[in-house]
């Protein structure tokens, strides 16, 4: 038998359930369908089973086969449990009680019709969207249920059909009962609750699958803004590096124009060549600027007002003498003889070792650092070790190992960030030298 649920408190969890679960697919629809159609054929089959192992002739019902379109009508409502759950709740549950009064030797012995009893129960509670509706549905179909559980134990007492020989401490009546009861209980609570978990998993599965786009979008932003926050500040440094060399060259045409009179065509030769060298420079310098500050307009971007003070790899040990005082032991290595590096290959090497040092101090355990910048020939490189491990509070966003990749990858350099195999964290970046060693542009 089957039985129900009074409580409503149990049927309902929260009584301000917004989220509405997304319908079911066309492929979850043909699953559906094909459930329900061979459910139908094994119900047939079982009610087949269930009257050669009944010990007494049965009543087949009306024209001989009544049982059988009864058991197999059971289970077709299951062919739009997803989609339409609670009007196949209730088409079970009427079909359900037809069958145990119809052709109750099928009825307790067909595993089929009780399982589509099950299943239309746990399908409603699993994907009604109307939560309200689903809540009043269940609970009508648990108070029918009981209903005629109780109806059919007061026949049974009338008809003194439940008796036995055996003096036990509680009579056959009371026995059967509260065996009935119990199973029941099980039956129709454990279709409810398992709906009711399916619901709140699929719930909680589409929030995590929001947050994670949520988070991803919100990642990708920040990994937007920190490129261009990075292209802001090289762009600044290329403005005073480059800018200075360019009035250089114009003060020097203008020098060159006024002693004119002492060797004309030499002086005039010159002249053209400074003059239109400094206009190749400034419109380059220009359109590198502008390649950097083409912020995203998504983003709304201001450039900071604030200059940042000039820096050098010559100005590295300063560094290290500066950090060493914050705390940090730190100790710098250098390799190789020393080339006039471009202004913005220098700039570049100190800001990343100033980055390195920076997230060493914030987010390792680390009680040292090693720096080594190594000079060669073509290239130079920086390299930033130390010998600690991840905090375990909350740990940065990485973002300025984005922009050491950036500023890297715009010298047309690489990069090897991460743990050390030895333990540690290992930031090296290898920038090519431009212009060969005497360093190309600088003077």
């Amino acid at each position: 038998m089957a039985t129900l649920e009074l409580g409503s408190t149990s049927v309902t969890g929260t009584t301000s359930e917004q989220w509405q679960r997304p319908r079911p697919t066309r492929e979850e629809q043909r699953n559906d369908v094909v459930l329900g159609l061979v459910l139908a054929v094994l119900g047939v089959a079982g009610t087949e089973v269930a009257r050669g192992a009944f010990p007494q002739p049965v009543d087949l019902g009306f024209g001989g086969v009544e049982a059988y379109l009864l058991s197999a009508a059971v289970a077709l409502p299951l062919c739009l449990r997803r989609r339409y759950p609670i009007p196949a709740m209730l088409a079970v549950a009427v079909l359900f009680v037809v069958n145990g009064e119809r052709a109750m030797f099928a009825f307790g012995g067909n595993l089929v019709t009780q399982s589509s009893m099950f299943m239309a129960i746990y399908a409603a509670t699993a994907w009604s969207r109307d939560r309200r509706l689903m809540k009043a549905a269940v609970g009508l179909v648990f108070i029918a249920m009981f209903a005629w559980l109780a109806l059919n134990f007061i026949e049974a007492l009338q008809a003194n059909s439940i008796e036995g020989p055996n003096k036990a401490l509680l009579s056959p009546y009371v026995s059967n009962v509260i065996l009935s009861l119990a199973l029941n209980g099980l039956y129709f609570f454990g279709a409810y609750f398992w709906g009711r978990t399916a619901w709140g998993i699929a719930r909680q599965r589409q929030e995590l699958e929001r947050q994670a786009v949520e988070l991803a979008a919100q990642q990708q932003a920040n990994a937007r803004r920190a490129v261009i926050d990075e292209r802001l500040r090289i762009s600044r440094e290329l403005h005073d590096v480059v800018a200075h060399h360019i009035s250089s060259i114009g003060v020097q045409a203008g020098g060159a124009r006024r002693v004119m009179d002492t060797d004309p065509a030499a002086a005039k030769n010159a002249l053209g060549v400074i003059e239109e060298s400094s206009r190749t420079a400034v419109n380059e310098m220009r359109q590198l600027l502008g390649m950097l500050r083409a912020a995203d307009p998504d983003l709304d971007v201001d450039a900071p007002d604030a200059k940042a003070p000039q820096a050098g790899a010559d100005r590295l040990p300063a560094l290290v003498a500066q950090v060493h005082g914050e705390g940090l032991e730190v100790g710098f290595h250098q390799i190789g003889t020393p080339l006039q590096l471009p202004k913005t290959v220098s700039v570049s090497v100190y800001r990343i070792a100033q980055e390195a040092l920076t997230n060493v101090r914030k987010h390792s355990t680390a009680r040292s650092a090693h720096i080594t910048l190594r000079y060669l020939g073509d290239a130079v490189e920086l390299e930033v070790i130390d010998d600690g491990r991840p905090k375990h509070a909350p740990v940065g966003s990485r973002l300025g190992h984005v922009g050491i990749r950036e500023r890297v990858g715009l010298l047309g350099g690489e990069t090897e960030i991460g743990p050390r195999p030895v333990g540690g964290f290992r930031v090296r970046a290898r920038i090519p030298v431009q212009g060969g060693p005497d360093g190309g542009v600088d003077e």
